[in-house]
């Protein structure tokens, strides 16, 4: 039985779509909310977070009707192919309604501000009628022994639609405070729009789902896994105490991942500056004749962003030997640590230095680390019948996180200090590692893998 890969990257089209728009709401809508709206902090959280409240309601029942779905072209692709669209469609809006406002010289008119509220809003509510049919495509149509290798093909294909958005942003939005962001928002829905019309021409739902079950017959799939939990089956009160702290650490570094990446944008703007402070006036001082021999570095987040990105990507495979090793947990935990580490270094920075990467790679890789092992070891704790309800715990806990921490880091930096995003950070990755020491379950070590991209499996 082998993975049919030219399938399943046709099927990582959606992913890579939407993660591509989501990199751009992370990074873009912020810095509209508060340089063109003027937005407090705290508000900007508050909105930030809205996605994910709605995703809290909508994927369990967007995922639900699409099992029920039955059309000539497949019970997912339509909700892919419609909600991408409609998606696509109202992210016209966006930087026209952002234009307006700016043109209106920042008058207290209400009426860009409502009209970029309900625009965003109806973008979140059509995101989340397809999020849960793009994430069961894919095993749909990938027999059950091969979705680890189809997973990991399914998250690089989003990384690399995340990289995309970040090379949009670079590239295409001007420099400025109210910079017009028209050509990025254009470029990007043209991006989303070919990746899902690519993947609803070449991808056959049902012929490959049928496929994927004879397949799974043919080679008697259920006999060969004797060791499976039964369907249903009971946790010990040792599994069940072991799944909620292992629920309760993925909301801790969730808030402390999240709470940096949702608000570097503006950090970056407020804390670094492109001037000689902090950082680059401390290595004037040490000149003996006083010379000006630093210049003033250009400040780009995306830059920073990009190197956790990569190396996240490229640690992948020696994660996986890591694992198979020393186990998930203790792997989860040597990656918590280093996030403690990333945070508490480039929080050292008062300016924008090329070093300030070094914290970014051990960031990237640290976060990769914790990924890799985290789905499968709350998987582990499911019996077989239980596997999507689990996988339901865990989106619920770490979409949970990304509501609160968007709010509570939002109102430390309005309240208090830009300062404090990194060393918020640090405390719930310090509480992430608390309460992980104390499971006992699901730590089985993983089967060395028997090819390169198995190593890639993360959660999506």
């Amino acid at each position: 039985m082998k993975l049919n890969y030219r399938r399943t990257i046709l099927t990582g089209f959606a992913f890579m779509a939407i993660s591509a728009f989501w990199q751009m709401y992370d990074t873009i809508i912020p810095l509209i909310l508060k340089n063109s709206f003027q937005m407090g902090e705290l508000l900007t959280g508050v909105v930030m977070s809205a996605d994910n409240v709605l995703a809290l309601f909508l994927l369990p029942i967007f995922g639900s009707l699409s099992d029920k779905t039955n059309t000539p072209i497949g019970k997912r692709k339509p909700y892919i192919l419609l909600g991408t669209l409609a998606t696509c469609i109202a992210m016209i809006f966006i930087p026209y309604v952002d234009n307006l406002q700016n043109m209106s010289g920042g008058t207290d008119n209400m009426g860009p501000l409502i009209a970029f509220m309900c625009v965003l809003g109806l973008i979140l509510v059509f995101m989340g009628t397809f999020r849960s049919p793009a994430v069961a495509l894919m095993p749909d149509v990938t027999p059950r022994p091969l979705r680890s290798k189809g997973n990991a093909i399914i998250n690089l294909t989003g990384t690399a639609g995340a990289i995309v958005t970040l090379l949009l942003s670079r590239f295409l939005v001007p420099k400025g405070d109210n910079p017009d962001y028209s050509i990025f928002f254009y470029v990007l829905i043209l991006f989303m729009i070919v990746c899902v019309a690519i993947l609803g021409v070449t991808v056959s739902e049902d012929k490959w789902a049928r496929e994927a079950r004879q397949t799974e017959e043919m080679h008697g799939v259920k006999d060969e896994e004797p060791e499976v939990k039964k369907s249903h089956g009971k946790l010990s009160s040792g599994e069940m105490r072991s799944l909620i702290l292992i629920l309760l650490s993925v909301a801790f570094w969730y808030m402390a991942y999240n709470g940096v990446t949702s608000a570097f944008s503006r950090y970056v703007g407020e804390v670094w500056p492109a001037d000689t402070t902090g950082y680059e006036a401390a290595v004037l001082a040490e000149n003996a004749d006083g010379a000006a021999t630093v210049e003033p570095e250009e400040v780009n987040y995306e830059d920073c962003l990009m190197v956790a990105t990569v190396a996240a990507i490229i640690s992948y495979v020696p994660i996986g030997f890591l694992a198979s090793a020393i186990g998930r947990k203790k792997c989860i935990l040597i990656g918590i640590v280093g996030l403690v580490l990333g945070f508490l270094y480039v929080g050292f920075f008062g300016s924008y230095h090329f070093a300030v990467n070094f914290g970014f790679v051990l960031i990237g890789v640290s976060w990769a680390t914790i990924n890799v092992n985290s789905f499968p070891m709350v998987v582990e704790i499911a019996s077989d019948g239980d596997v999507g309800k689990y996988t339901g715990y865990y989106y619920v806990f770490s979409m949970a996180a990304q509501v609160i921490t968007p709010i509570l880091s939002g109102a430390l930096l309005q309240w208090v200090s830009y300062r404090t995003l990194f060393p918020y950070a640090v405390v719930f990755s310090v509480l992430a590692f608390i309460t992980m020491i104390g499971v006992k379950h699901g730590d089985s070590r993983p089967k060395p893998a028997k090819s390169f991209l198995e190593n890639f499996d993360v959660d999506d």
